[in-house]
């Protein structure tokens, strides 16, 4: 008789990788500090914080720098959530996770990487949104190559 392979975990989920304390607290509307701890599950993520338990999609975080770049696989998450959540582009908080990056870089080639990420999510968010960020972008740049 052979016996069956079972993982004693499971794989992680491909989209965890851009999890992060920061946009789990914009995300949920809380400080980074309320954020007990948060556990990656294969399908959803679980948050524990101060006065709140919460399941989250690992689909409504924005990607970030450091990790594996998107590919199309992690778009099509991404696409799949926004229909199931009957919205046309990315959530409104990933405007305010990247003009915070943007306000938050202490050089011109890190501020050069998230606006390059940017660009490639970019055909996500809505036009406003993108001008918006090209605005903070632009005026973040120039504060770091004159100051």
């Amino acid at each position: 008789m052979l016996a069956s392979f079972r993982p004693k975990s499971t794989p992680r989920h491909r989209l965890s990788r851009f999890v992060t304390k920061e946009a789990i607290a914009r995300l949920l509307k809380i400080k980074v500090e309320q954020i007990y701890r948060f556990e990656c599950w294969a399908h959803i993520l679980y948050v524990h914080a101060k006065g709140m338990s919460r399941f989250v999609s690992y689909a409504d975080f924005p990607p970030v720098l450091g990790v594996e770049s998107p590919s199309g696989l992690d778009f099509g998450y991404w696409k799949r959530r926004m229909v199931s959540q009957k919205e046309r582009n990315a959530p409104d908080f990933w405007v305010d996770f990247y003009a915070d990056k943007f306000h938050k870089a202490v050089s011109v080639y890190e501020l050069l990487e998230w606006g390059e990420m940017v660009g490639v999510i970019k055909f996500m968010l809505r036009s406003i949104a993108v001008e918006l960020l090209r605005k903070v972008y632009a005026q973040e740049k120039s504060l770091l190559e004159h100051f």
